[in-house]
């Protein structure tokens, strides 16, 4: 299970990354400075708003995880030397 907080760095990573991609792609489209930092500063904002709850959702669901593997009291990660 994810943390609160995980979650929250997760979105922020992932939307200055975005964010960066989406710019140069209005720009490239437009050509204009000023329309593409409003499109893009919109966009971000609601996309790290839907991107958290996502994450949030998905942290419930049980499908496609595998559960850790125990440590039996057998086992030991100290070398033999």
């Amino acid at each position: 299970m994810e943390t609160l907080q995980r979650s929250l760095v997760k979105t922020i990573v992932w939307r200055i990354v975005a964010t960066l991609i989406t710019f140069m792609t209005v720009f490239a489209f437009t050509g204009a400075l000023n329309k593409s930092t409003v499109i893009t500063i919109t966009a971000a904002a609601f996309l790290a708003v839907g991107y958290y709850f996502n994450e949030r959702i998905w942290d419930k669901i049980h499908w496609g995880r595998r559960k850790p593997a125990a440590i039996t009291q057998n086992e030991s990660f100290e070398s033999d030397e």
